[in-house]
């Protein structure tokens, strides 16, 4: 029977050797895994999704027009005021310098709510080519005002928003004759307002405009690669199975996008009229639907808010009772 060999102090040393080795040798691993952690790209923010919570903000149209007029128009108007719809943000209510404290204020109404911020933001120079929607900033303006709106949302960094840049611009460039201008101004919008967990749609028109593959190349060329996708039917009335199956087609020729819907109006349907038909309905209420290319649909026109001085409106953005009524008469039988 052998004896155990008693350790010497060199063997002592020699395993406080080779302990010391592994323990750097682990540590040497934390780092280098760390290092590449810090300079990887972050994953983007999964998007939106249906049953997602959407601000409903205190300060609108609806939510000062539930406390006058008749009491269907108050009715109405309350009722509007309780959807959750996206809020504009335009040079002539929020100029620069006035812009960034209107998003901080509204990041904070969303936080209190737990909610996700919707924006729509409306200032392009030279605005609807002159229509009802005229306006706009002067091109030196611009890129300072969407920078500020990109700020205050980076500020914000705890609250997602949705952000749908410029209804119509890109669809309606070609009648302006000016894509190569909006394409650029789209561009730099973009990059302005990017931020993590703030996803950016470009509005695309709607499915009886312009033809997928031309409104595809529209998209490319303002940059809709660096964007969350496109929305869809922004202020107008067609059913939402045609504009998901417009979405699809267009996610397709861009091969893979995702959308938005609005559906603030679309409950009836277009009757072929876009600045302020009769009898139309409000559509689903945001955050009801959504598929693979659909993130969600949204309430992006506020309900009840003129098209522009067509069809006994007021002008564009006014809050007319009439329609409030018009369009909630399904939803308060």
């Amino acid at each position: 029977m052998s004896a155990t060999r008693p350790r010497t102090r060199t063997d002592r040393r020699r395993g406080v050797l080779i302990a010391g080795i592994a323990v750097g040798a682990v540590l040497l691993i934390v780092a280098v895994v760390a290092v590449v952690i810090a300079v990887l790209p972050k994953p983007a923010a999964a998007g939106p999704a249906p049953g997602t919570t959407l601000l409903v903000a205190a300060d609108t149209a609806a939510a000062a027009a539930s406390d006058s007029g008749s009491a269907a128009a108050r009715e109405a108007a309350a009722y509007l005021a309780a959807q959750p719809t996206a809020v504009w943000l335009t040079p002539e209510e929020f100029g620069v310098g006035e812009v960034g404290p209107a998003v901080t204020a509204l990041a904070d109404e969303a936080r209190q709510q737990s909610a996700i911020l919707t924006l729509v933001v409306y200032g392009l120079p030279e605005r609807d080519c002159g229509q009802y929607s005229a306006g706009g900033l002067p091109p030196a303006d611009y890129p300072v005002w969407t920078t500020e709106i990109g700020e205050a949302l980076r500020a914000a960094s705890d609250v997602h928003a949705i952000v749908v840049l410029e209804p119509d611009s890109l669809a309606l460039a070609p009648e302006c004759g000016n894509v190569d201008e909006r394409t650029a101004q789209l561009r730099a919008a973009i990059e302005d307002l990017q931020a993590d967990g703030v996803w950016v749609y470009l509005d695309a028109g709607h499915s009886n405009w312009l033809p997928v593959d031309q409104m595809a190349d529209l998209l490319r060329q303002a940059g809709v690669q660096d964007a969350r996708g496109f929305a869809t039917n922004v202020s107008n009335y067609y059913d939402s199975d045609a504009e998901i199956d417009y979405a699809h087609r267009l996610a397709d020729a861009l091969g893979g996008s995702h959308a938005v819907i609005d559906t603030s109006r679309n409950g009836a349907g277009s009757d072929g009229q876009w600045c302020n038909p009769p009898k139309r309905l409000v559509g689903d209420v945001g955050g009801t639907f959504g598929d693979d290319v659909v993130d969600v649909n949204l309430w992006i026109k506020p309900p009840g808010e003129s098209d522009g001085e067509c069809n006994g409106g007021p002008a564009a953005g006014q809050w007319w009772p009439q329609s409030a009524i018009e369009l909630t008469r399904a939803s308060l039988e």
